[in-house]
Protein backbone atom coordinates (compact mmCIF):
# COMPACT_ATOMS: atom_id res chain seq x y z
CA UNK A 1 0.00 0.00 0.00
CA UNK A 2 2.67 2.62 1.13
CA UNK A 3 5.17 1.70 -2.12
CA UNK A 4 1.93 2.31 -4.32
CA UNK A 5 1.22 5.84 -3.02
CA UNK A 6 4.75 6.91 -3.26
CA UNK A 7 5.04 5.27 -7.20
CA UNK A 8 1.63 7.78 -7.54
CA UNK A 9 3.37 10.40 -5.66
CA UNK A 10 6.37 10.19 -7.67
CA UNK A 11 4.21 10.38 -10.90
CA UNK A 12 2.62 13.22 -10.72
CA UNK A 13 5.62 14.64 -9.83
CA UNK A 14 8.34 13.20 -12.11
CA UNK A 15 4.96 13.32 -14.56
CA UNK A 16 5.05 17.47 -15.36
CA UNK A 17 8.92 17.56 -15.19
CA UNK A 18 9.29 15.54 -17.92
CA UNK A 19 7.13 17.33 -20.14
CA UNK A 20 8.34 20.35 -19.75
CA UNK A 21 11.67 19.30 -20.35
CA UNK A 22 9.80 17.58 -23.57
CA UNK A 23 8.37 21.24 -24.15
CA UNK A 24 12.13 22.53 -23.93
CA UNK A 25 14.03 19.91 -26.40
CA UNK A 26 11.37 20.62 -29.15
CA UNK A 27 11.73 24.53 -28.77
CA UNK A 28 15.20 24.08 -29.08
CA UNK A 29 14.79 21.88 -31.94
CA UNK A 30 12.94 24.21 -33.42
CA UNK A 31 14.89 27.00 -32.99
CA UNK A 32 11.97 29.16 -31.36
CA UNK A 33 13.75 28.80 -28.17
CA UNK A 34 17.41 31.20 -28.44
CA UNK A 35 20.29 28.88 -28.28
CA UNK A 36 22.46 31.85 -27.71
CA UNK A 37 20.90 34.14 -25.81
CA UNK A 38 21.96 38.09 -25.48
CA UNK A 39 22.27 40.59 -23.12
CA UNK A 40 20.61 42.93 -24.59
CA UNK A 41 17.97 43.58 -27.11
CA UNK A 42 18.63 44.16 -30.76
CA UNK A 43 17.57 47.78 -32.03
CA UNK A 44 14.23 48.12 -33.76
CA UNK A 45 12.99 52.06 -33.87
CA UNK A 46 10.21 53.17 -31.63
CA UNK A 47 6.62 53.48 -33.43
CA UNK A 48 5.63 56.58 -34.30
CA UNK A 49 2.46 57.86 -31.96
CA UNK A 50 -0.91 59.26 -33.83
CA UNK A 51 -0.36 58.71 -36.78
CA UNK A 52 2.47 60.65 -36.89
CA UNK A 53 5.77 59.79 -39.23
CA UNK A 54 9.71 61.48 -39.92
CA UNK A 55 9.65 64.43 -42.24
CA UNK A 56 10.72 62.61 -45.28
CA UNK A 57 9.96 61.77 -48.74
CA UNK A 58 10.41 59.46 -52.06
CA UNK A 59 12.22 61.34 -54.64
CA UNK A 60 11.95 59.82 -58.49
CA UNK A 61 13.45 61.60 -61.12
CA UNK A 62 11.74 59.87 -63.96
CA UNK A 63 9.91 60.44 -67.37
CA UNK A 64 6.38 60.52 -68.86
CA UNK A 65 7.20 57.40 -70.75
CA UNK A 66 8.65 55.20 -67.49
CA UNK A 67 4.59 55.42 -66.04
CA UNK A 68 3.83 52.06 -66.52
CA UNK A 69 7.52 50.20 -64.67
CA UNK A 70 7.24 53.20 -62.42
CA UNK A 71 3.15 52.37 -61.04
CA UNK A 72 4.86 48.59 -61.03
CA UNK A 73 7.59 49.84 -58.42
CA UNK A 74 5.26 52.52 -56.38
CA UNK A 75 2.87 49.33 -56.18
CA UNK A 76 5.58 47.49 -54.54
CA UNK A 77 6.50 49.76 -52.18
CA UNK A 78 3.22 51.15 -51.33
CA UNK A 79 2.59 47.06 -50.23
CA UNK A 80 5.42 46.41 -48.60
CA UNK A 81 5.99 49.86 -46.74
CA UNK A 82 4.19 52.78 -47.37
CA UNK A 83 0.53 51.86 -46.98
CA UNK A 84 1.29 51.95 -43.32
CA UNK A 85 3.14 55.18 -43.34
CA UNK A 86 1.97 57.81 -46.20
CA UNK A 87 4.65 59.17 -47.10
CA UNK A 88 5.05 61.60 -49.68
CA UNK A 89 6.17 60.71 -53.59
CA UNK A 90 8.30 63.86 -55.18
CA UNK A 91 8.57 63.67 -59.15
CA UNK A 92 11.06 65.28 -61.07
CA UNK A 93 11.24 65.71 -64.75
CA UNK A 94 13.62 67.67 -67.38
CA UNK A 95 10.11 68.13 -69.27
CA UNK A 96 6.39 68.86 -67.65
CA UNK A 97 4.48 65.68 -66.61
CA UNK A 98 1.48 65.02 -68.54
CA UNK A 99 -2.39 64.14 -66.64
CA UNK A 100 -2.12 60.56 -67.17
CA UNK A 101 1.31 60.42 -65.36
CA UNK A 102 -0.13 62.60 -62.63
CA UNK A 103 -3.44 60.89 -62.55
CA UNK A 104 -1.85 57.22 -62.28
CA UNK A 105 0.69 58.04 -60.00
CA UNK A 106 -0.95 59.86 -57.46
CA UNK A 107 -4.10 57.24 -57.53
CA UNK A 108 -1.56 54.89 -56.27
CA UNK A 109 0.36 56.66 -53.59
CA UNK A 110 -0.96 56.11 -49.86
CA UNK A 111 0.43 60.12 -49.30
CA UNK A 112 0.56 63.17 -51.28
CA UNK A 113 2.23 63.05 -54.48
CA UNK A 114 3.98 66.35 -55.91
CA UNK A 115 5.34 67.23 -59.61
CA UNK A 116 8.30 69.39 -60.55
CA UNK A 117 10.73 70.62 -63.20
CA UNK A 118 13.94 71.14 -63.57
CA UNK A 119 15.29 74.35 -64.45
CA UNK A 120 18.36 74.89 -66.84
CA UNK A 121 21.07 75.60 -64.08
CA UNK A 122 19.80 71.53 -62.81
CA UNK A 123 19.59 70.19 -65.93
CA UNK A 124 21.86 72.18 -68.85
CA UNK A 125 25.46 72.84 -69.14
CA UNK A 126 27.19 75.21 -67.14
CA UNK A 127 29.10 78.42 -68.89
CA UNK A 128 31.99 76.75 -68.26
CA UNK A 129 31.45 73.73 -70.09
CA UNK A 130 32.96 73.94 -73.77
CA UNK A 131 29.65 72.08 -75.36
CA UNK A 132 31.58 70.74 -78.58
CA UNK A 133 34.63 69.15 -76.64
CA UNK A 134 31.84 67.51 -74.85
CA UNK A 135 30.45 66.47 -77.76
CA UNK A 136 33.73 65.19 -79.23
CA UNK A 137 34.66 63.62 -75.78
CA UNK A 138 30.92 61.63 -76.22
CA UNK A 139 31.89 60.33 -79.71
CA UNK A 140 35.24 58.89 -78.66
CA UNK A 141 33.56 57.27 -75.37
CA UNK A 142 30.97 55.45 -77.84
CA UNK A 143 33.57 54.47 -80.48
CA UNK A 144 35.69 52.66 -77.33
CA UNK A 145 31.99 50.74 -75.85
CA UNK A 146 32.13 52.74 -72.88
CA UNK A 147 28.89 52.30 -70.90
CA UNK A 148 26.60 55.47 -72.05
CA UNK A 149 29.60 56.88 -73.32
CA UNK A 150 27.66 58.71 -76.11
CA UNK A 151 24.46 59.55 -73.87
CA UNK A 152 24.37 63.19 -73.52
CA UNK A 153 21.24 62.67 -71.69
CA UNK A 154 22.72 60.41 -68.94
CA UNK A 155 25.43 62.90 -68.03
CA UNK A 156 23.22 65.27 -67.48
CA UNK A 157 21.01 63.02 -64.98
CA UNK A 158 24.68 61.68 -63.35
CA UNK A 159 25.21 65.46 -62.70
CA UNK A 160 22.12 66.74 -61.81
CA UNK A 161 21.68 63.46 -58.79
CA UNK A 162 25.08 64.18 -57.88
CA UNK A 163 24.77 68.39 -57.29
CA UNK A 164 21.31 69.54 -57.71
CA UNK A 165 17.99 66.97 -57.06
CA UNK A 166 18.60 68.43 -53.15
CA UNK A 167 18.41 71.91 -54.39
CA UNK A 168 14.92 71.37 -55.68
CA UNK A 169 12.19 73.75 -54.08
CA UNK A 170 10.02 70.51 -53.48
CA UNK A 171 12.52 69.33 -51.33
CA UNK A 172 13.29 71.91 -49.39
CA UNK A 173 11.36 71.02 -46.46
CA UNK A 174 12.33 67.82 -45.74
CA UNK A 175 15.08 66.19 -43.56
CA UNK A 176 15.02 62.29 -45.82
CA UNK A 177 15.05 61.39 -48.70
CA UNK A 178 14.62 58.17 -50.20
CA UNK A 179 15.42 57.81 -53.85
CA UNK A 180 13.59 55.73 -56.01
CA UNK A 181 13.97 54.78 -59.53
CA UNK A 182 11.32 53.17 -62.20
CA UNK A 183 12.18 49.37 -63.18
CA UNK A 184 13.45 48.36 -59.53
CA UNK A 185 11.52 45.75 -57.31
CA UNK A 186 11.20 45.78 -53.81
CA UNK A 187 11.09 41.74 -52.48
CA UNK A 188 10.70 42.10 -48.57
CA UNK A 189 8.19 43.18 -46.10
CA UNK A 190 9.57 46.21 -44.26
CA UNK A 191 8.00 46.29 -40.94
CA UNK A 192 10.22 49.23 -39.68
CA UNK A 193 10.53 52.96 -41.06
CA UNK A 194 13.79 53.44 -42.55
CA UNK A 195 13.50 57.12 -42.02
CA UNK A 196 13.48 56.86 -38.49
CA UNK A 197 16.55 54.66 -38.28
CA UNK A 198 18.22 57.47 -39.88
CA UNK A 199 16.67 59.78 -37.21
CA UNK A 200 17.12 57.72 -33.77
CA UNK A 201 20.49 56.41 -35.12
CA UNK A 202 21.75 59.81 -36.49
CA UNK A 203 22.75 58.48 -39.75
CA UNK A 204 23.26 60.57 -42.91
CA UNK A 205 23.36 57.43 -45.47
CA UNK A 206 22.24 54.19 -46.17
CA UNK A 207 22.31 51.84 -49.31
CA UNK A 208 22.01 48.30 -49.91
CA UNK A 209 23.77 47.51 -53.04
CA UNK A 210 27.76 48.25 -53.35
CA UNK A 211 29.53 47.13 -56.72
CA UNK A 212 32.68 48.51 -58.37
CA UNK A 213 32.83 51.20 -61.04
CA UNK A 214 33.33 51.10 -64.77
CA UNK A 215 37.60 52.16 -64.50
CA UNK A 216 36.98 53.76 -68.00
CA UNK A 217 34.00 56.14 -67.31
CA UNK A 218 36.31 57.89 -64.51
CA UNK A 219 39.48 58.52 -66.00
CA UNK A 220 40.47 61.72 -63.83
CA UNK A 221 38.01 61.64 -61.17
CA UNK A 222 40.51 60.34 -58.14
CA UNK A 223 43.09 62.77 -59.19
CA UNK A 224 40.18 65.47 -58.88
CA UNK A 225 39.45 64.04 -55.58
CA UNK A 226 43.18 64.79 -54.45
CA UNK A 227 42.94 67.97 -55.40
CA UNK A 228 40.25 68.21 -53.27
CA UNK A 229 41.64 66.52 -50.24
CA UNK A 230 44.48 68.77 -50.46
CA UNK A 231 42.55 71.64 -50.95
CA UNK A 232 39.65 71.22 -48.24
CA UNK A 233 41.36 68.91 -45.50
CA UNK A 234 39.04 70.36 -42.76
CA UNK A 235 36.48 68.95 -44.51
CA UNK A 236 37.42 65.19 -43.78
CA UNK A 237 37.16 62.87 -41.22
CA UNK A 238 40.89 61.92 -40.23
CA UNK A 239 42.08 59.08 -42.23
CA UNK A 240 43.04 57.73 -38.76
CA UNK A 241 40.00 57.89 -36.81
CA UNK A 242 39.09 54.46 -36.23
CA UNK A 243 35.38 54.95 -38.17
CA UNK A 244 37.26 56.06 -41.07
CA UNK A 245 35.84 54.28 -44.00
CA UNK A 246 38.50 55.36 -46.26
CA UNK A 247 40.60 52.18 -47.05
CA UNK A 248 37.27 50.74 -48.82
CA UNK A 249 37.67 53.49 -51.11
CA UNK A 250 41.22 53.74 -51.19
CA UNK A 251 43.50 50.48 -50.41
CA UNK A 252 46.52 51.70 -50.62
CA UNK A 253 46.79 54.68 -48.49
CA UNK A 254 44.76 57.22 -50.81
CA UNK A 255 47.18 56.97 -54.04
CA UNK A 256 44.18 54.82 -55.99
CA UNK A 257 40.64 54.37 -56.03
CA UNK A 258 39.28 50.75 -55.41
CA UNK A 259 36.81 51.62 -57.99
CA UNK A 260 34.02 50.71 -54.64
CA UNK A 261 30.63 52.68 -54.52
CA UNK A 262 27.22 52.25 -53.19
CA UNK A 263 24.57 51.97 -55.74
CA UNK A 264 22.27 54.93 -55.30
CA UNK A 265 20.03 53.83 -57.68
CA UNK A 266 18.63 53.07 -53.89
CA UNK A 267 19.68 55.30 -51.52
CA UNK A 268 17.92 56.55 -48.34
CA UNK A 269 20.14 59.97 -46.87
CA UNK A 270 20.12 63.44 -44.92
CA UNK A 271 19.17 65.99 -46.82
CA UNK A 272 21.52 68.44 -44.53
CA UNK A 273 24.44 66.54 -45.21
CA UNK A 274 24.13 67.00 -48.92
CA UNK A 275 23.23 70.80 -48.51
CA UNK A 276 26.45 70.78 -46.06
CA UNK A 277 29.27 73.53 -47.42
CA UNK A 278 31.17 70.18 -46.80
CA UNK A 279 29.32 68.34 -49.66
CA UNK A 280 28.56 71.40 -51.48
CA UNK A 281 32.82 72.43 -51.67
CA UNK A 282 33.09 68.82 -53.13
CA UNK A 283 30.40 68.91 -56.14
CA UNK A 284 31.18 72.31 -57.01
CA UNK A 285 35.14 71.30 -57.27
CA UNK A 286 34.16 68.65 -59.22
CA UNK A 287 32.09 70.12 -61.23
CA UNK A 288 34.23 72.92 -62.80
CA UNK A 289 36.60 69.99 -63.48
CA UNK A 290 34.19 69.02 -65.97
CA UNK A 291 34.35 65.45 -65.69
CA UNK A 292 30.29 65.17 -65.62
CA UNK A 293 30.51 65.92 -69.27
CA UNK A 294 33.99 65.30 -71.00
CA UNK A 295 34.07 61.85 -69.24
CA UNK A 296 31.19 60.06 -67.84
CA UNK A 297 31.19 60.63 -64.22
CA UNK A 298 28.50 58.83 -61.98
CA UNK A 299 26.33 60.06 -59.49
CA UNK A 300 27.14 57.06 -57.42
CA UNK A 301 31.30 57.56 -57.05
CA UNK A 302 30.54 61.24 -56.15
CA UNK A 303 27.75 60.61 -53.35
CA UNK A 304 30.14 57.44 -51.85
CA UNK A 305 33.55 58.82 -51.99
CA UNK A 306 32.20 62.14 -50.29
CA UNK A 307 30.36 59.43 -48.07
CA UNK A 308 33.89 57.59 -47.78
CA UNK A 309 35.99 61.21 -46.80
CA UNK A 310 33.45 63.01 -44.76
CA UNK A 311 31.20 60.42 -42.79
CA UNK A 312 32.22 57.96 -39.77
CA UNK A 313 31.40 54.15 -40.00
CA UNK A 314 28.69 55.06 -37.82
CA UNK A 315 26.90 57.35 -39.86
CA UNK A 316 26.39 54.91 -42.78
CA UNK A 317 24.05 51.71 -42.51
CA UNK A 318 23.55 48.74 -44.69
CA UNK A 319 20.29 48.20 -44.78
CA UNK A 320 20.48 44.67 -45.42
CA UNK A 321 17.12 43.46 -44.74
CA UNK A 322 15.34 45.49 -47.83
CA UNK A 323 14.98 43.27 -50.46
CA UNK A 324 16.10 44.78 -53.67
CA UNK A 325 16.30 44.57 -57.39
CA UNK A 326 17.63 46.68 -60.27
CA UNK A 327 18.43 45.23 -63.19
CA UNK A 328 21.04 43.46 -63.73
CA UNK A 329 21.35 43.27 -59.88
CA UNK A 330 19.66 41.66 -56.90
CA UNK A 331 19.87 42.26 -53.41
CA UNK A 332 18.36 39.18 -51.09
CA UNK A 333 19.13 38.95 -47.36
CA UNK A 334 19.78 35.64 -46.25
CA UNK A 335 20.35 35.25 -42.41
CA UNK A 336 18.93 34.91 -40.11
CA UNK A 337 17.08 32.11 -42.09
CA UNK A 338 13.40 33.21 -40.85
CA UNK A 339 13.95 36.40 -42.64
CA UNK A 340 13.93 35.85 -46.66
CA UNK A 341 11.62 32.56 -45.81
CA UNK A 342 9.26 34.48 -44.29
CA UNK A 343 9.77 38.13 -45.06
CA UNK A 344 10.66 38.08 -48.89
CA UNK A 345 10.04 36.91 -52.18
CA UNK A 346 13.78 36.91 -53.81
CA UNK A 347 16.16 34.11 -53.80
CA UNK A 348 19.16 34.81 -51.05
CA UNK A 349 21.51 32.69 -53.23
CA UNK A 350 21.08 35.10 -56.13
CA UNK A 351 22.08 37.68 -54.22
CA UNK A 352 24.59 40.21 -55.09
CA UNK A 353 26.31 40.47 -51.84
CA UNK A 354 28.75 37.60 -52.60
CA UNK A 355 29.87 38.36 -56.14
CA UNK A 356 33.41 39.04 -56.61
CA UNK A 357 32.12 42.55 -58.49
CA UNK A 358 30.47 43.21 -55.12
CA UNK A 359 32.15 45.49 -52.71
CA UNK A 360 30.29 44.41 -50.07
CA UNK A 361 32.80 42.31 -48.35
CA UNK A 362 35.42 44.66 -48.40
CA UNK A 363 32.89 47.18 -46.57
CA UNK A 364 32.55 44.78 -43.93
CA UNK A 365 36.28 43.85 -43.38
CA UNK A 366 37.00 47.29 -43.26
CA UNK A 367 33.81 48.32 -40.64
CA UNK A 368 34.64 44.75 -39.00
CA UNK A 369 30.96 43.88 -39.46
CA UNK A 370 28.63 41.28 -40.37
CA UNK A 371 25.63 41.08 -41.91
CA UNK A 372 23.38 40.29 -39.12
CA UNK A 373 24.94 43.21 -37.52
CA UNK A 374 22.26 45.06 -39.88
CA UNK A 375 19.17 43.29 -39.28
CA UNK A 376 16.28 45.41 -38.00
CA UNK A 377 13.61 43.52 -39.03
CA UNK A 378 11.72 41.49 -36.36
CA UNK A 379 10.15 37.98 -36.61
CA UNK A 380 6.21 37.90 -36.85
CA UNK A 381 5.20 36.09 -33.37
CA UNK A 382 2.51 33.64 -35.17
CA UNK A 383 5.77 32.82 -37.01
CA UNK A 384 7.93 32.09 -34.03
Amino acid sequence: MVSARVGKLLLRVLLPISLIFTFLFIAYQNGTLDRNPRSELRYHPKPNLNGTRENAAFVVLVRNEDLGSMRETMQQLEDRFNRKHGYPWIFLNNEPFDDKFKDYTSGLASGEAFYGVLNSTMWGYPSFIDQEKARIDRENMESNNVIYGGSESYRHMCRFQSGFFFRHPLLDKYDYYWRVEPHVRFSCDIDYDPFTVMREKALKYGWVISIKEFENTIPTLWATVKGFMKEYPHHLVPTDDPESIFPWISKDGGESYSLCHFWSNFEIGSLAFLRSQAYLDFFNYLDQAGGFFYERWGDAPVHSIAAALMLRRSEIHWFYDIGYFHNPWTHCPSEPAWLPAEKCSCDPTQSFDTHWWSCTPEYLEVTGTKRTDYVISERDSRAK
